[in-house]
């Protein structure tokens, strides 16, 4: 499957402006895995996507507690950090694995340190700096992710 869209974006305002864009095209039961170093602008592009649906309040990163979870436009959006993450029994006695159901739309920074444990994304999306900004790559892997995709390329 493997549909590609790739975007240059500018600075911060441009991270913010297309996890906006990304807001208007998901649905419940979504599955969206953020990749890149450190710095690299997934929280920034979370925090966008939040707004877009909403969501007033203070977006952080959940570095330490794992997950922040949002109820924003009558969805259940569960914001996943897994960077400090090293003990998979953790996952089950926290009940994660019941966050990934048709209902709820989870977004998932650093995916590589639980991979064993997670479903498969819908979206994967890649963060690069790129001069003073950055390029986001993202790739569809599911049906539901590459109408996602297609929608969001006659949007951007």
């Amino acid at each position: 499957m493997n549909e590609n869209f790739t975007l240059a974006l500018a600075d911060e305002a441009a991270t913010l402006a297309f996890g906006g864009k990304l807001a208007e095209v998901l649905t419940p039961g979504t599955n969206i895995y953020l990749h890149g170093d450190l710095g690299a602008g997934k929280t920034t592009l979370v925090r966008g996507l939040l707004r877009a649906l909403g969501h007033a309040g203070k977006v952080k990163s959940p570095t330490y507690t794992l997950v922040e979870p949002y109820t924003v436009s009558r969805l259940n959006l569960y914001h996943f950090d897994l960077y400090r993450f090293v003990d998979p029994e953790e996952w089950d006695a926290a009940g994660f694995r019941d966050y990934f159901n048709p209902e709820s739309l989870c977004l998932v920074e650093w995916p590589e340190k639980a991979q064993e444990l997670l479903p498969a994304p819908d979206i994967d999306i890649r963060l690069q700096p790129e001069g003073e900004g950055r390029r986001v790559i993202a790739s569809a892997n599911t049906d539901s992710g590459k109408q996602c995709l297609t929608k969001l390329n006659l949007i951007a």
